[in-house]
C-alpha cells in the first residue's frame, strides 16, 4: 500500500471516530494505541521500512480500534449485525479486535525477529512469537483492569464484557487463534514480501 493512501485512510477514520463519539473518554482510550503505532510507523519509516502486508494489517487494526472507539465496542453496529445473525446475546464486535490483536502482531512480530535474526529456528521462532502474542493480549486486559479500578465512568464502556463472566479468558484465547491463524496463513506471503524488499 502506498504511503499516502495510508495516511489518507487512517486519518479519515480517524477524523470520524472523533466526530461527536458515544463516549469521549472510552474514545481516546480506544484511539490511543492506534495513535502510538502511526507515530512509531512514521519516525521508523526511512530507518525500518515494513513490508506492504505489515503496514496493511497495521492500518486495519487501527480502523477495527477507532471503530471501536467511536461506537464503544459493545455499540458497534455490525457486532449487533452479528448478534442477531447468529442468535447471540451480546455483542461481539470486540471478538474482532482481540482476533486481530493476536492476528496482527504475530506479522509484525514475525518480519522483526526475521529480519533481526533473532531465530535460527523456525519452530522456536514461530514458538515465540505465539508467546509474545498471548502476552501482549495478557498486558492489554491488565490495562483494561487498571483502567476499570481507576475509572468507574469508563470501566463499562471500556471493558465491553456485557456481562460475559469468561470475557477476559476468551479474549486471550481469540489472541492466541489470531496469532497462530497469521502464521499458518500468511507466512508465504509474507516471506515472498520480504525477499522482494530485500530485507532478508
Amino acid at each position: 500500500m502506498k504511503k499516502t493512501l495510508w495516511i489518507i485512510v487512517f486519518l479519515a477514520v480517524l477524523l470520524w471516530s472523533g466526530i461527536a463519539p458515544k463516549d469521549t473518554m472510552t474514545w481516546g482510550l480506544e484511539v490511543f494505541p492506534a495513535i502510538l503505532g502511526a507515530i512509531v510507523l512514521w519516525f521508523t519509516r526511512e530507518r525500518f521500512p515494513l513490508t506492504p502486508l505489515v503496514y496493511v494489517l497495521i492500518l486495519i487494526h487501527c480502523v477495527i480500534l477507532m471503530i471501536g472507539g467511536h461506537y464503544t465496542y459493545a455499540e458497534v453496529p455490525i457486532g449487533d449485525w452479528m448478534r442477531d445473525v447468529f442468535d447471540g446475546t451480546r455483542n461481539n464486535y470486540d471478538k474482532i479486535g482481540h482476533l486481530a490483536q493476536g492476528f496482527v502482531p504475530a506479522m509484525i512480530a514475525r518480519e522483526l525477529v526475521i529480519r533481526q535474526q533473532v531465530f535460527n529456528s523456525v519452530r522456536w521462532r514461530n514458538f515465540f512469537i505465539v508467546c509474545f502474542c498471548l502476552g501482549f493480549s495478557a498486558f492489554y486486559e491488565l490495562i483494561e483492569w487498571w483502567v476499570a479500578l481507576l475509572s468507574d465512568e469508563a470501566a463499562d464502556a471500556f471493558l465491553g464484557t456485557q456481562g460475559y463472566i469468561w470475557d477476559t479468558q476468551s479474549d486471550m484465547g481469540l489472541a492466541l487463534f489470531g496469532a497462530v491463524a497469521a502464521l499458518l496463513l500468511l507466512s508465504k506471503l509474507h516471506d515472498k514480501q520480504m525477499r522482494a524488499h530485500n530485507f532478508v
